[in-house]
């Protein structure tokens, strides 16, 4: 295994974020610069949200985001929501994601959530194992999506 730092993301991350995200959605528009700065400044005084990154020397390589969201189910527990899971192309299939996963995981069970959800647009088999060798399930409910027209 490489030499990696798991951690939250910190205001100067931004650009390396935003390149790990052409790995990502390779066909989006770039963002435009102060919607970028906009966002990520909301992102990173939020209680709720977590940027994590894995950093292997001086390069960001993977990342994540964790919403925790508070509810009034389930004894006041919260609940966490990870999206955006990313590791760069030259980086991939060395455990990084992994270790990203869990690192969101043992944030979300400190926060005494009940539950963390994950959601992936892909379909390849090979994408939804490593979610569950990360200790995802599959099936366990079903999930609907409706995006702004």
């Amino acid at each position: 295994m490489i030499d990696t730092i798991v951690r939250s993301a910190a205001e100067q991350d931004l650009p390396q974020v935003l390149d790990l995200y052409r790995h990502l959605h390779p066909h989006d528009p770039e963002l435009d610069v102060a919607t970028a700065e906009r966002v990520w400044s909301t992102l990173m005084i939020s209680d709720s949200m977590t940027v994590i990154v894995a950093q292997v020397a001086e390069r960001l390589v993977s990342s994540c985001t964790l919403a925790i969201v508070p509810n009034l189910s389930r004894g006041g527990r919260s609940y966490g929501v990870i999206e955006n899971v990313v590791t760069h192309a030259d980086y991939r299939r060395l455990g990084l994601g992994r270790r990203l996963l869990a690192h969101a995981l043992d944030i979300a069970w400190q926060a005494n959530c009940y539950k963390v959800l994950l959601a992936t647009g892909s379909n390849r088999e090979a994408t939804l194992r490593f979610y569950e060798e990360a200790g995802f399930q599959r099936g366990g409910k079903t999930y609907f999506e409706v995006r702004r027209p």
